[in-house]
């Protein structure tokens, strides 16, 4: 009987939901088992496209003082975190340089103070009083300027992500303006699409779209630019899809699925949980008239929600087992 089952069910075509299955349902002493009665819900239409994926931050570190390389403790393909060292610098000058400024601001600092004093006693006169202010305004300029020089002599990664180049070496002399390394960031990427010129009106009516990834996986995302002209060359429009922040095993310049919502319409939805799977065949387990029967259906993407919109094989009315395994194994009882 189980061969017989077998060869039924790899045989059986898939049906229009509108259609009425024609298997014959196996009548079994059933236990009680939960069910779903199945009727129209909406769902969105969607057009498929690949993207590629692209870093949205992605920016090349260059040196803000003078200095020798000392440090370089990460190389290409290492996965910095926001604040790490990335590279490091002789910082010799630049401290004696921030020490000689200290000095300067201390004693103008000191001279401005004793020139306050002065004048509100009517000692000095006012233009006196404004060259000691304008001597410690500039000394307070000038320390800055020197603590900001030793404070570059070390440089930390803007933000956690991926170096992709390094144009440096240990013991290398670097000048002011010197490309050091190149970084991007794995958790703000977006995905460039090419979008036909007949499918763009929807793209940008509706502006909703789904980025389709491995084992199911699905990120929903508003976060679109479109721009207002297509490409002369190709008559289509560069869509950027930005997607959710955050770490989602991606990489840029891999290929993405992206569905584009393009209109509504309804259809029966069936939850992920009660799909049985088994081996390439792809069923549910219907009730009808105390008789259980597998049936195969054809599925469509699976929605945010986590359910499956059925193309082919069943119709509204009829009702679903939530749980394929007590079903499969009260089949298997009923069998023997």
């Amino acid at each position: 009987m189980k061969r017989l089952f077998i060869i039924t069910l790899t045989t059986l075509p898939l049906l229009a939901c509108s259609e009425k299955p024609a298997t014959t349902p196996t009548p079994v002493a059933l236990p009680k088992l939960e069910t779903i009665t199945l009727a129209p819900s909406k769902v969105a239409l969607e057009v498929k496209f690949d993207g590629v994926i692209e870093a949205i931050n992605q920016a090349t570190v260059s040196a803000q003082t003078s200095g020798r390389v000392v440090e370089l403790p990460v190389d290409v393909g290492d996965f910095v975190k926001k604040g790490d060292l990335i590279v490091r610098f002789t910082d010799v000058e630049q401290k004696a340089r921030a020490s000689g400024a200290q000095a300067k601001f201390a004693e103008a600092k000191a001279q401005f103070a004793r020139m306050q004093d002065m004048l509100a006693k009517k000692l000095i006169a006012k233009a006196d009083f404004d060259k000691a202010e304008a001597a410690f305004k500039s000394a307070e300029a000038g320390l800055k300027e020197a603590n900001e020089g030793a404070s570059n002599t070390a440089i930390y990664a803007p933000y956690a992500g991926i170096v992709v180049s390094r144009m440096i070496k240990v013991g290398e002399t670097v000048a002011p303006g010197t490309p050091l390394m190149t970084g991007l960031s794995l958790e703000q990427l977006r995905a460039q699409v090419d979008i036909p010129q007949e499918h763009i009106g929807q793209v940008r009516k509706f502006k909703q779209a789904r980025v389709l990834l491995a084992e199911g996986k699905v990120l929903e995302t508003s976060d679109m630019r479109i721009p207002p002209s297509a490409d002369l060359q190709t008559h289509s429009f560069k869509v950027l899809v930005n997607l959710p922040s955050g770490d989602h095993g991606l990489f840029p310049g891999t290929l993405v699925k992206i569905a584009f919502v393009s209109g509504e319409t309804e259809r029966l939805l069936v939850p992920a949980s009660a799909i049985a799977q088994r081996g390439e065949v792809t069923g549910v387990y219907v009730l009808a008239n105390n008789a259980l029967e597998l049936r195969m259906v054809n599925l469509g993407s699976r929605t945010a929600d986590n359910r499956y919109p059925i193309l082919a094989g069943l119709q509204a009315g009829e009702q679903l087992v939530a749980d394929p395994i007590a079903a499969a194994n009260a089949y298997k009882k009923a069998g023997e």
